[in-house]
């Protein structure tokens, strides 16, 4: 049994459920009252035989590594466990198995999880005591075989009620553990996806800032035009924090059909390149209304171009297409950039893996994120020193379901 420290700020379910929860797993089991009066008979006979079975209990965890790097108090911390075994093995026999009971019973399988011990062996160390226990009964109660089997039976029975409270305990506290670590890592996703989409409307802002500090005697027209591209920029980055703000959350984003062509039109407009990459754009007539989170797609797909003109140090192609379909609408951004290792495809959408030296590796996987909760899809194929391709899919709107 693990030290059950106090002074410390932790998690605690409701004792009124764990204890009808408790209750819930006796009546599984089939555990009455005649059970805990037989449970309170046996230790009498067993007390004696205790300080032994604790002894074998510490020894045995002393021999195994992984058991043993918890043991970190030496000979004194060695005696208080035993201690505070010899009580958790009087408590179970003696009861009352009451809201207090379960509580305490609970709080151990917690203890466990916070120094870091294995549930496994929580398992097979009562195993052991479960043995013993039963050993000992069987020589020294001088009974019936049939009241020796009701005995152990009934032994046998408390033991599983008290390790499906330390087990119910692990799972608690490991789900508490990972939606923690989750939280953290979305806020982490979305600080370094809110740095990575902004420096694109900043470097704009920072250009146009240049020129109206720098230029002589500009005409009129061109100063409204940087102020009017600075004014779109904050807008932009503004959506960028909105939108990615709204992401994080997990009921935020606004499904409405919006034309794609429109909304393409400007991501492009807004898009900074080199004079050596051809950019194209290829749209049907009627363009497809989508249905989708308008602000978020701007970053999916400003992400994708951007990704693919630095995919093209020296120059190249890119192409931007739509193709309707009758319930969903294709995206396709291609480049003939150096294209993706074959290797790297499985891994490309991971966050934080990045074939660029100073990539973060937030971008695509953020992509894969906001598309996939726009209730769409997104694929990539690539072949190296020819190209790659990045196919998005959106409901179509408002006269199609989706069956991406």
């Amino acid at each position: 049994m693990a030290d059950t420290p106090t002074g410390e700020t932790t998690f605690l379910p409701d004792p009124a459920d764990l204890f009808q929860k408790y209750q819930e797993l006796q009546s599984y089991v089939g555990w009455t009252e005649t059970d805990a009066e037989r449970a309170k008979a046996l230790l009498p006979d067993l007390r004696g035989h205790i300080p032994s079975l604790i002894d074998d209990f510490y020894e045995e965890i002393t021999r195994h590594p992984d058991t043993n790097r918890v043991m970190t108090g030496g000979q004194i911390q060695v005696e208080r466990l035993k201690a505070t075994l010899r009580r958790w093995l009087e408590d179970l026999f003696i009861g009352p198995y009451d809201e207090q009971f379960v509580v305490r019973r609970w709080t151990i399988g917690r203890r466990h999880v916070e120094i870091g011990l294995d549930q496994v062996y929580t398992n097979v160390a009562l195993s052991r005591l479960r043995s013993g226990l039963c050993r000992c009964l069987c020589e020294q109660t001088k009974c019936s075989a049939q009241e020796l089997a009701a005995a152990c039976h009934t032994l046998s029975v408390l033991i599983d009620l008290d390790l499906a409270l330390i087990e119910d305990a692990y799972q608690t506290e490991y789900v508490r553990r990972v939606q923690s670590i989750e939280r953290l890592a979305v806020m982490g996703q979305m600080a370094g996806g809110i740095a990575h989409e902004v420096r694109n409307p900043l470097n704009v802002i920072k250009t146009s800032a240049y020129f109206l500090r720098n230029a002589q005697n500009p005409p009129p027209e061109k100063v409204q035009e940087h102020l009017e591209r600075i004014e779109r920029q904050v807008r932009i980055a503004n959506d960028v924090i909105s939108s990615l703000s709204n992401f994080a959350r997990s009921n935020n984003t606004a499904l409405k059909p919006f034309r794609l062509d429109e909304h393409l039109r400007e991501v492009l407009a807004d898009l900074e390149h080199d004079s050596k990459i051809q950019i194209t754009f290829d749209c049907p007539s009627e363009s497809p209304i989508v249905v989708a989170d308008e602000s978020q797609i701007r970053i999916v797909i400003g992400n994708l171009l951007r990704n693919a003109i630095e995919a093209m140090p020296e120059g190249g192609r890119l192409n931007l297409s739509i193709h309707p379909h009758q319930d969903w609408v294709e995206m396709v951004v291609s480049d003939t950039g150096k294209g993706i290792p074959f290797e790297h495809l499985t891994r490309i959408m991971e966050p934080f893996f990045s074939t660029k030296s100073d990539g973060i590796g937030l971008g695509l996987s953020m992509a894969k994120a906001i598309v996939e909760k726009n209730e769409g899809a997104i694929l990539v194929e690539s072949v190296p020193d020819q190209g790659t391709s990045f196919k998005i899919r959106l409901r179509r709107g408002p006269n199609g379901t989706s069956s991406i």
